[in-house]
């Protein structure tokens, strides 16, 4: 066999190849076996326009079969072209038709469009699903702790899916509630002794408004005791308290030392003075003595009547001479 003939044969296959590539023959023939309506030519084009033949059959097989006649073979085009999971939203839709599940197809792509798993959506709805809460610590007028942990039982809401809140404010609406409700309590133990009034607290608040699910019920699994979160405030009140009495004391006793330190100076300044004056008293009397204003006998009668001063004095003080003598 020569060159051009192994050549021939090599571009007859790539032929054939690409023919059936691009002509889905076998698929359509599955679809006509399956009773879907669809054309070689429409296979083709949906290989010109980039979409894969194979999933768009598969999908209206699936559809056919369950008895979905809505679905057309347009509509699973422009949602694959829309970025959409069609096979998800196939098996969404024949989910919710067998479950008695008001959904559309304009609703599933919606949906599956907007991110969220459609067919996991509409499972949930089936099957509702349990969320458990993080630990959640309140604290009752009592002034002691509380830490519950709760159950949520959630079915998905189909009709709230696109735009509506997540797990997420699920959890946090029922925290809140969890926090709230044990607030409201006079005493710890009546939540203890009845925490079913806990869950029905949170149910009457509607904390699934906005939500993308349905809260069906609210268990609370599990509430332990934590701190005496009212003696611990009131301990560093009376704390504070003690280290502001202590504060004023100590500014008053600065303020006291301070003003003795300023009457030890004052008292100072008027020894100064009275040794100063005292000083001026010799010069005085040799001054008087020059002018003849005090004669000798009038000096002994002074000296008499201070000798006679400071005996009356240490006669009346004797503890005071005999610190002096000391």
């Amino acid at each position: 066999m020569d060159f051009f003939a192994i050549l021939g044969i090599a571009v007859i296959g790539l032929f054939v190849l690409l023919f059936f590539y691009y002509v889905p023959f076998l698929l359509w023939i599955s679809a006509k076996v399956s009773g879907v309506s669809t054309s070689l030519i429409q296979l083709f084009l949906m290989r010109i326009r980039n979409v894969p033949p194979y999933v768009i059959v598969r999908g209206m097989i699936e559809a056919h079969k369950a008895g979905l006649n809505n679905i057309t073979r347009d509509g699973l085009e422009a949602h694959y072209l829309a970025g959409g999971h069609v096979e998800r939203v196939v098996h969404a839709l024949v989910s919710a038709a067998k479950a008695n599940i008001d959904l559309s197809f304009q609703m599933a792509t919606a949906i599956d469009l907007a991110g969220r798993d459609v067919f996991q959506a509409v499972q949930m709805s089936v099957n509702p699903k349990v969320i458990d809460t993080p630990p959640v610590t309140a604290v009752a007028k009592d002034g002691i702790q509380l830490i519950a942990k709760a159950r949520v039982t959630v079915r998905a809401n189909i009709k709230q899916l696109v735009g509506g809140a997540g797990e997420e404010t699920i959890l946090a609406r029922v925290g809140e509630g969890i926090v709230s409700s044990i607030g409201s309590s006079e005493s710890h133990k009546s939540v203890l002794e009845n925490p079913d009034s806990i869950s029905k607290l949170v149910l009457r608040k509607g904390l699934d408004a906005g939500t993308a699910f349905e809260i069906l019920s609210i268990d609370i699994a599990d509430i332990d005791i934590g701190k005496n979160i009212g003696a611990t405030l009131q301990m560093d009140q009376a704390q504070a308290d003690k280290n502001i009495a202590q504060a004023k004391a100590e500014e008053r006793r600065a303020m006291a030392v301070a003003s003795e330190q300023e009457m030890r100076a004052k008292a100072q300044e008027a020894r100064a003075k009275v040794i100063e004056a005292e000083a001026e008293v010799p010069k005085a009397m040799a001054e008087a003595f020059r002018s003849g204003n005090l004669g000798i006998m009038d000096y002994y009668k002074m000296k008499n009547i201070q000798a006679d001063t400071d005996m009356r004095e240490s006669i009346a003080k004797p503890n005071a001479a005999a610190k002096t003598e000391k």
